[in-house]
């Protein structure tokens, strides 16, 4: 299915315009020159990781490929164009007939990545390549910062289930591709409805503290809401007095409630003493979920303590302190001419500040120890060493404008989890530390 047909709104009427004014006065100059339809390759990555992380998570490759797909110059559009007089004439008709007709490769998504590596890589014509960077940079810098925030929050909540909350907190279109991408990372449910729409990620939520507020007293409130939810859902009880409204609710529940809430105060202290006390009153089996503006910190800083569920909101969507992934999207070959046959020449910007870039079309491998471990990204232009063939790490996306990559986000999610798990044990660890294996160029 075609996400995009699913209709959320937006401002634009294709993701054509989810793009910067200057890409396409450089298609205009390269149609005027003569040097829009030279063959080229354009890759995506990052020269570092934000500071003290140590490994990187590609994601939103499936919404990357739902954008180009639709990347389509329509009437309203080209109208718009038209009037600001963005373009010439002769670059609006070749707009209007604009397909993507290349090949797109990269790293799948759920992978992981580091310094260096080929995360993504466009090949086609110049003209039709250079369009797409805003849109690619745009949708992979975002969904990848927020799925390793979610990865480092997963892997600090170990078997504890992670609750998505961060909707009230951003863009109302950004938050359905922060559940997306906290669902690549670990997360197990999300409480935003559209993102359950749009993606079938499983939603959450049974009632705030306006609810208890509403009646008249807190007995009143955990009444309705168990009469309507049943037995099994979860109560907020920190709205006044958390002793007393652990004793209401399991006073009007039963030992049979699912869940209590926990969302401000000592996180710590409180679990501790709300576990004791429920099961004083028999409610052996109620979870305890606790919120509260967690990061992987605070996720970590809980783990002895009797909590059963963690829910994420603010420093989830903002990428815990790094909301983008600094990812560049960068030409790095190109043909010696027009001639559909001519050789790729390698090509690279050179300047200070550490902004260089690498040029050629590359591969990238992952080379482990004798243990089975990832110990470094191996990145190449040239032959593939023979005992790397099988470690390869770049699938195909995209085959002459046809996608051939799409996935399931299940099947993902799943492939995140084996991948965190093929790294060394201190890729996990909260501390501060450069990329868990060297990036190894031959």
């Amino acid at each position: 299915m075609n996400t995009a047909d699913l209709g959320l709104p937006v401002d634009v009427p294709s993701t054509a315009l989810f793009t910067d004014h200057y890409e396409l006065t450089m298609l205009q100059a390269a149609l005027e020159a003569g040097t829009a339809d030279r063959r080229s390759v354009f890759e995506v990555f990052t020269r570092r990781l934000p500071e003290g992380r140590r490994y990187g998570v590609v994601a939103g490759t499936g919404r990357v490929l739902d954008a180009v797909e639709n990347f389509r110059f329509d009437a309203d559009v080209l109208r718009f164009l038209r009037e600001r007089r963005i373009v010439d004439e002769k670059t609006l008709e070749w707009l209007a007939g604009y397909r993507f007709s290349g090949d797109i490769w990269g790293y799948p998504e759920g992978e992981v990545y580091f310094p260096g590596s080929p995360i993504m890589r466009v090949e086609g014509s110049f003209a039709e390549c250079v369009l797409l960077e805003t849109v690619i940079l745009s949708i992979l810098n975002h969904d990848s910062a927020i799925a390793a925030a979610a990865s480092r929050m997963a892997s600090a909540a170990g078997d504890r289930p992670l609750i998505e909350m961060g909707a009230r907190r951003t863009h109302e279109l950004a938050a359905v591709a922060a559940s997306r991408a906290a669902y690549v990372g670990g997360f197990a449910t999300t409480s935003d409805l559209a993102a359950g729409f749009r993606y079938d990620i499983p939603t959450v939520g049974t009632s705030a503290h306006a609810f208890t507020l509403l009646h008249d007293n807190e007995r009143d409130a955990f009444r309705a809401q168990v009469d309507s939810l049943g037995r099994g859902t979860t109560l907020l009880v920190d709205t006044y007095d958390v002793t007393e409204a652990v004793r209401l609710a399991v006073e009007v529940a039963g030992p049979e409630l699912g869940a209590v809430r926990i969302d401000s105060g000592d996180l710590l202290l409180v679990a501790h003493r709300v576990r004791q006390q429920l099961d004083e009153l028999g409610a052996h089996d109620t979870r305890i979920i606790v919120t509260s503006d967690l990061d992987e910190y605070a996720i970590a800083s809980l783990a002895a303590a009797p909590v059963d569920g963690y829910g994420v909101g603010t420093q989830l969507v903002t990428g815990s302190g790094h909301p983008t992934a600094s990812m560049v999207y960068k030409l790095v070959a190109r043909a010696e001419s027009d001639d559909a046959r001519a050789p790729l020449v390698p090509v690279a910007k050179k300047s200070s500040g550490g902004k260089t870039s690498i040029g050629g079309r590359k591969w990238a491998a992952r080379r482990l120890d004798a243990h089975g471990v990832a110990e470094a990204e191996v990145i190449g232009t040239g032959p593939v060493p023979p005992e790397l063939a099988d470690r390869q790490l770049l699938v195909e996306l995209v085959r002459g404008g046809q996608v051939v990559g799409r996935e399931p986000l299940d099947v993902v999610r799943d492939r995140h989890a084996a991948a965190r798990a093929g790294l060394p044990l201190s890729a996990t660890q909260l501390s501060r530390g450069d990329a868990v294996i060297p990036t190894a160029y031959v």
